[in-house]
């Protein structure tokens, strides 16, 4: 694989470059970079720059808002905009919900959804984790009942993130509770936040933050032109959306922001006759910590030049599981450089500088990226059967 670029990606990576570090508010990518929490306005203005661009949903078909880029340009511009600090278009619009209408949505439901979708006119969450189906997502028991023109929904769906914000849910139901399989019998719905019966009770976090939601159904109903393709089937567009998200889960130019800023950091901090990023055990804690990302980043770009349309790349596995182990990895590292400055969180009266005192909740957040999107134990058996063959 080709490692340099050629002059017009460099051209397009310098024009990306110069409208993230332009165009963006500073104050919130400077949020980003330094694990502020973004309110809804920052995620909001940020992703309806990138739209007026035509950049928030590039990876999305040309008649839908997407761009016929390459598979290195796709690569570029989701870089640099993490090396930017800019947020992300909203991961629920732009990778999950949006491909899956666009791929498997009749020509109604793209109508009707994937414009305002692509401009965060409608805000997504995922109603799939349970109390009792979280990596065993299969085993989920919320229910649809068929009648008449509608689905009538009842259950209860758990760590619904942001769904404080959202408008709408894209749900997954069982509709067929005596299939053979348990994967079988599996719908995918859509339906509004505010439809009677629909309840959000928020759960906070070991970071202090709301974050995720308890969201309960009872007697909801759900218009049946709402299905996303057949009766069903859900479970085939459920693995879809997962290869879609744990492609994006890998976060290569997050953790590349991490390390620098660990870097950053370190120069400051005396140690012996040097500083921190001098001592050589930290220095080569460093150099293996960015190896194992640059292995990770190629892999990557494998994965993305060789996915096939609606066909998932089973290697979106190993980048779910190197990418959440790597960032783990770094916010250990940002911890590590703050030393006793991460133990006090949110005090002004004190030496420890702000920075420090977020590498504690951070750390203890990321604690999470090994387990949503399925958990790096079913990734690993999903390597195994799938792209090993065992």
């Amino acid at each position: 694989m080709k490692l340099a670029l050629s002059p017009d990606e460099v051209a397009f990576r310098d024009e990306l470059r110069t409208f993230f570090r332009t165009e963006i508010p500073a104050e919130i990518r400077d949020k980003v970079e330094n694990g502020r929490e973004l309110s809804r306005e920052d995620i909001v203005t940020a992703h309806k720059l990138l739209h007026a661009k035509g950049i928030a949903v590039p990876k999305w078909p040309v008649e839908w808002g997407g761009q016929d880029w390459t598979s290195m340009q796709r690569h570029i511009w989701e870089d640099e905009m993490q090396l930017a600090c800019v947020p992300e278009p909203l991961t629920f619009n732009a990778n999950m919900i949006g491909p899956v209408i666009a791929q498997f949505g009749s020509e109604e439901l793209k109508q009707r959804f994937l414009p305002p979708t692509a401009a965060l006119d409608i805000w997504w969450c995922q109603g799939f984790s349970e109390p009792d189906a979280g990596s065993d997502l299969a085993s989920l028991r919320t229910t649809a009942v068929r009648d008449g023109d509608s689905y009538i929904v009842n259950g209860q769906k758990i760590w619904t993130t942001l769904a404080q914000y959202a408008d709408w849910i894209f749900c997954l139901v069982r509709t067929d509770p005596n299939a053979p399989k348990k994967q079988a019998g599996i719908s995918m719905l859509l339906f509004e936040m505010n439809s009677p019966g629909v309840t959000v009770r928020p759960i906070k976090l070991i970071d202090g933050r709301h974050e995720v939601n308890e969201v309960f159904f009872e007697n909801v109903r759900v218009p049946a032109d709402q299905l996303v393709g057949e009766e069903n089937a859900g479970w085939t567009y459920a693995k879809f959306l997962l290869g879609n998200e744990r492609t994006g889960i890998a976060g290569v130019g997050r953790t590349k922001v991490v390390i620098a800023t660990a870097k950053k950091h370190a120069a400051q901090i005396p140690t012996g006759s040097g500083t921190l990023l001098e001592d050589p055990v930290f220095a080569a804690r460093v150099a293996e910590l960015e190896n194992e990302l640059l292995a990770l980043e190629l892999t990557l770009l494998r994965v993305v030049a060789n996915s096939a349309e609606g066909k998932p790349n089973p290697v979106s596995s190993v980048l779910k599981l190197r990418g959440t182990e790597l960032q783990q990895a770094a916010t250990e590292l940002m911890l590590d450089v703050a030393g006793p400055d991460a133990v006090p969180v949110g005090a002004d009266d004190i030496a420890a500088p702000d920075w420090a005192q977020r590498t504690g909740p951070t750390y203890l957040n990321y604690r999470k990226t090994s387990i949503y999107g399925g958990s790096n134990e079913v990734q690993r058996t999903i390597i195994a059967s799938t792209i090993l063959g065992l």
